[in-house]
């Protein structure tokens, strides 16, 4: 019986929720009888933290060309080499740029399917204002070009969040609403498991983290003054950053103003970022947009209680009370009053931190790839 053949498609192997993802996927497919899973990238930019020479990888250095005259080009001949080789059932892609390159040519024995990890603003429909914003005029561009793209493939749509998936269905054409499926991103559950631990006294340091990219949408400036707060309050609480960006001066900034260079500190980019969640007492986001959250299923992997602002995309995450803690209105003292709680009741800190230990199990990488075989052979059988 021949295998069931899944092409997994990312723009680069740069650090990212996307990248990750799209390796671990490769890999569990692999482990599966009766598939076989290929991943490829077409930028050179390879900075993830994995090993991938033990993935199943290749790289196709390729880009797109588009033109508002209608001349777009592709070049990707080891890209065209890797489909005439490999022989794909499905082409599974991550990221618009990966869109642009893997649906330049359609092929009628291919079934084409688009993982959306965020609002992608390529689909935002059409308004005025897009003819007098140059970037909104070219994603409209973007847009118009990759719908008919679309269209020639019938093309599917795995949304990511509730969020996303309203998202997809506001924007996106009628013919693809049948075509919108939501499936929430997972992650190796046991890659992040940690026994539970009580939290130390009152007396001891309690030791927050938080992880990501130090973009305006994640908003680590938000923590600075919630840990300005707490140290007020008499607590000894000390927050470790995890990621990298732009923002990271003014983060640094807000951070001297405060005088808070003892109880805050930056890490940068690491490889083991498990570490710091086993080390870690509470798991604190800070972002204002999260198209889902997989760094909070890691932390509750970890064990850890999460005290989060309102991203949209992780409300399919958070069970308020019962996780962690949902604060919509991003008040510092809202959010500093939840992490009190947590350290005052370890009654309270123990039951959640074992909630959320379960909760996580749950959006563990296996679950998750039996339900995406299930999607795969559903597509293949024309019953989208």
């Amino acid at each position: 019986m021949r295998k069931l053949k899944i092409l997994q498609a990312v723009y680069c192997l740069s650090r990212g929720g996307a990248e990750k993802l799209a390796i671990d996927i490769t890999n569990e497919l692999n482990k599966r009888e009766n598939i076989e899973a290929l991943l490829v990238s077409f930028d050179k930019t390879e900075d993830y933290e994995y090993d991938i020479s033990e993935v199943n990888y290749k790289y196709c250095p390729s880009k797109t060309e588009l033109s508002f005259f209608g001349k777009n080009k592709l070049s990707a001949d080891s890209f065209k080499e890797v489909l005439k080789e490999f022989k794909p059932d499905i082409i599974h892609s991550h990221l618009f740029l990966s869109e642009l390159i893997t649906r330049f040519e359609i092929s009628d024995n291919i079934k084409y399917v688009t993982h959306c990890h965020d609002n992608i603003v390529q689909f935002k429909k059409f308004d005025i204002c897009s003819i007098f914003n140059r970037r909104k005029f070219t994603n409209f561009f973007e847009r118009h070009y990759i719908l008919n793209k679309y269209r020639q493939c019938n093309n599917n749509f795995i949304a990511i969040s509730e969020d996303n998936q309203m998202y997809l269905r506001k924007n996106l054409p009628l013919i693809f609403q049948k075509n919108i499926f939501l499936h929430h991103n997972a992650i190796v559950f046991k890659n992040y498991f940690n026994p539970l631990k009580q939290i130390t006294e009152k007396s001891d340091c309690i030791k927050l983290v938080s992880v990501g990219s130090f973009l305006d949408k994640k908003n680590q400036i938000f923590l600075i003054d919630v840990v300005k707060i707490l140290i007020n309050s008499g607590f000894n609480v000390h927050l470790t950053l995890l990621g990298e960006g732009k923002n990271r001066i003014n983060i640094e900034k807000k951070i001297n103003e405060l005088e808070l260079d003892q109880y805050v500190t930056l890490k940068g980019n690491v490889q083991n970022v498990e570490k710091y969640y086993f080390e870690s007492d509470i798991y604190v986001h800070s972002a204002y947009y999260e198209p889902f959250g997989l760094v909070l299923l890691e932390a509750m992997a970890a064990g850890l209680p999460v005290v989060c602002l309102d991203g949209k995309g992780n409300r399919d995450i958070i069970e308020e009370g019962k996780n962690g803690f949902f604060i919509q209105n991003p008040d510092p003292n809202v959010f500093a009053s939840k992490i009190i709680t947590l350290i005052n009741n370890k009654d309270l800190y123990r039951n959640i931190a074992e909630y959320a230990q379960n909760y996580a199990s749950a959006f563990d990488m296996n679950i998750y790839i039996d339900k995406l075989v299930r999607f795969y052979n559903k597509i293949i059988n024309g019953n989208s």
